[in-house]
């Protein structure tokens, strides 16, 4: 049997990227000898799986259209210097080497699209940054052989824009025994996990929690880090809001399950947020955690099949009122746990293992 041979590329740190480590460890378990290829930063921490081999790039370049080009070259090289059957390009940021180098060897190329890339906001807002990752997306999509996407609405669009088929892998956790907790001695409070970064409803949950009276804590870092933490002090909430700053997947695991209710309320922001899925939207579900959740289309169509929490906009008012409802309301509260129990039987990342080995194995 020809061995099946597969290299992952992504523009990120390995270290934090569970969906590329869940997808990797998939193929690697369903017989693929997988090379996960990613950015290697000055605070990059050692990283090593066992079923899967990973390649660091560095780059002397950090952000900006100086790292976007170093960074594809150097890819280019590695993809020209090395063997394999097959390439996944994750995102518009590392699919030109892949096709240009695929098509040169005559090995497959998938495309994983993670989000709508050439609507984000540092793209959307720029118009000739934009038109140069329209170009990009129009130039290669089409000359790939397989694509792939996070959601069933972006998965609609891409295929009108695009003109191909792009099947659906959801971004969900593995199913696991719950963490079984002491609830009388467990205090509550209320969680976001994620990037702190513009348009997530941080700012907004802050400035709600003059109305609350359980805690807010915030697990990641990012663009705003420092603001928030400047208008919590404005706001005079230090004894309300706490910064956790990063956490081991493990580790969150274990503080999801402490929390009372999850955050997850975007602004609009743009098409790329309006038809976001984020992964916290399913972490928590695992967590059996009800959340507050963003009133866009992938999540309405969602909670139609279960109900895991309440559709929320992102108004401090409107967070206040939400979170004190649920609070308060013990009978709607328990019902949306019991509805987090029923769907991650079904959104768990061992139902999509097979959709991944069906379609990476797809001619």
């Amino acid at each position: 049997m020809k061995p099946r041979k597969i290299i992952l590329t992504v523009t990120n740190d390995l270290t934090f990227d569970q969906r590329m480590q869940k997808v990797s460890e998939s193929l690697a378990k369903g017989g693929w000898e997988v090379i996960l290829v990613g950015r290697k930063k000055r605070e990059s921490k050692p990283f090593k799986p066992l079923l899967y081999s990973v390649h660091r790039i560095p780059c002397f370049f950090q952000k900006g259209k100086l790292f976007y080009i170093e960074y594809n070259l150097k890819l280019t090289w590695y993809l020209l210097t090395h063997t394999y059957n097959s390439v996944c390009s994750v995102d518009l940021d590392t699919i030109l080497p892949g096709v240009i180098v695929s098509k040169l060897k005559g090995n497959k190329i998938i495309f994983d699209a993670h989000e709508y890339f050439t609507e984000v906001p540092e793209v959307y807002q720029r118009k000739n940054i934009k038109a140069i990752w329209e170009w990009i997306a129009k130039y290669t999509i089409p000359k790939t052989d397989t694509c792939i996407t996070v959601g069933y609405a972006l998965a609609e669009i891409f295929e009108k824009k695009y003109h191909k088929k792009f099947n659906v892998i959801l971004n969900t956790p593995k199913l696991e025994e719950p963490i079984t907790l002491n609830s009388d001695s467990i205090p509550r409070y209320i969680l976001y996990q994620g990037a702190l970064n513009k348009g997530r409803g941080i700012e907004n949950m802050i400035l709600a929690m003059h109305s609350i009276d359980i805690e807010f804590h915030i697990v990641g870092e990012g663009d705003l880090s420092q603001y928030l933490r400047e208008l919590v002090e404005k706001e005079k909430l230090q004894n309300k809001v706490k910064f956790l700053g990063f956490m081991e997947p493990k580790e969150l695991k274990t503080y999801s399950s402490n929390a009372y209710l999850g955050l997850n309320v975007s602004e609009n922001l743009g098409l790329s947020y309006f038809y976001s899925l984020n992964n916290k939207f399913f972490d928590y579900i695992h967590a059996e955690l009800p959340s507050l959740i963003n009133p866009f289309p992938e999540y309405k169509n969602l909670l139609e099949l279960y109900k895991v929490g309440l559709e929320c906009p992102s108004s401090p008012d409107d967070l206040a009122a939400k979170t004190l409802l649920l609070l308060n309301n013990k009978e709607l509260y328990n019902e949306l746990k019991n509805n987090c129990k029923l769907a991650k039987q079904e959104w768990n990342w061992q139902n999509q293992e097979q959709n991944i080995l069906t379609i990476y194995e797809s001619k």
